[in-house]
């Protein structure tokens, strides 16, 4: 396996195109937007500077790196890919359409990965016509950084499949957790709803924004407070991953926090946006409530 293609220049796709850079594979990153993709270079390129500076990584990796990577909004440039990780919106309808477009011009050798944080792998599988040859490969943000990656395995994922992916996680340098074909894998399965329940602690007047964080990263010793972390995750992620373990497991327990749903009716979704349960137009950050 030596070219990986990644769709979508975003927060993640990006991650992704950097650390397959850096490990020595030639990277396709595609976007929709060709705005996008200048600025997605851009991040990569500063990023990966930020790397050279604490010596991490050297000039001449950078630069090898940055010269193996190729840009386009056409998908024609995945043609000879070996894998194709689809970092795309957590929406099943825009990825039932990206798989669509992507089966007359991939290989019927070449692996298709999905980073989604949540949904089926079984049901996207369905869609590409080549479930054996499909997998979840869910990434955590911001990816050169976190070790973890949850591998993911539909009902028809082949183990050819799921070896091959193994073995490619821990040469981008990460540390693998496989996970069931669960709704919220395992990450999320346990983590947003800790989120969640922080939202509905803020809503039933429990503590403050900056009590609530500050209880749980001085009394459980978390790096970051629930709501703090709420907004780097982006709100809007959040109450996608509710909304899908609610569904998928039918327990009212998973339910949505109202006061997540507002925030996100407002558009209020956390760092990217610049407000959520703290406003970033100030240094600190000062909580919203």
């Amino acid at each position: 396996m030596s070219k990986i293609g990644v769709i979508g220049a975003g927060l993640m796709g990006n991650g992704i195109a950097h650390t397959a850079l850096l490990s020595g594979f030639d990277v396709t990153l595609v976007d929709a937007f060709e705005a996008a993709l200048p600025k997605a270079v851009a991040t990569m390129t500063k990023n990966m500077d930020r790397q050279v500076q604490k010596s991490t990584i050297t000039p001449e990796a950078r630069d090898a790196a940055l010269a193996r990577l190729t840009t386009s909004t056409d998908y024609e440039a995945f043609r000879g890919a070996d894998l194709i990780i689809e970092a795309a919106p957590e929406r099943e309808e825009l990825k039932q359409l990206i798989y669509k477009t992507l089966a007359p011009i991939i290989g019927p050798e070449t692996i298709l990965a999905s980073n989604t944080s949540s949904i089926s792998i079984t049901r996207l599988a369905a869609m590409t016509g080549r479930p054996d040859k499909f997998i979840g490969m869910h990434f955590f943000n911001p990816v050169p950084m976190m070790k973890l990656v949850e591998i993911i395995r539909g009902i028809a994922t082949s183990d050819e499949t799921y070896a091959t992916i193994h073995e490619l996680a821990e040469k981008l340098g990460k540390t693998v957790a496989t996970a069931e074909d669960s709704p919220g894998f395992i990450v999320n399965r346990i983590l947003c709803p800790m989120l969640n329940e922080a939202v509905f602690a803020l809503q039933e007047g429990v503590g403050t924004i900056a009590s609530i964080d500050a209880g749980m990263k001085l009394g459980a010793n978390h790096p970051m407070g629930p709501l703090e972390l709420a907004d780097f995750v982006g709100l809007d992620t959040l109450l996608s991953v509710m909304r899908v373990l609610h569904a998928g497991l039918g327990d009212d327990k998973y339910r949505p926090c109202p006061l997540l749903v507002k925030y996100v009716e407002a558009g209020w979704l956390g760092r990217k946006s610049g407000r959520g349960f703290y406003d970033y137009a100030s240094t600190p950050p000062k909580p919203t409530r």
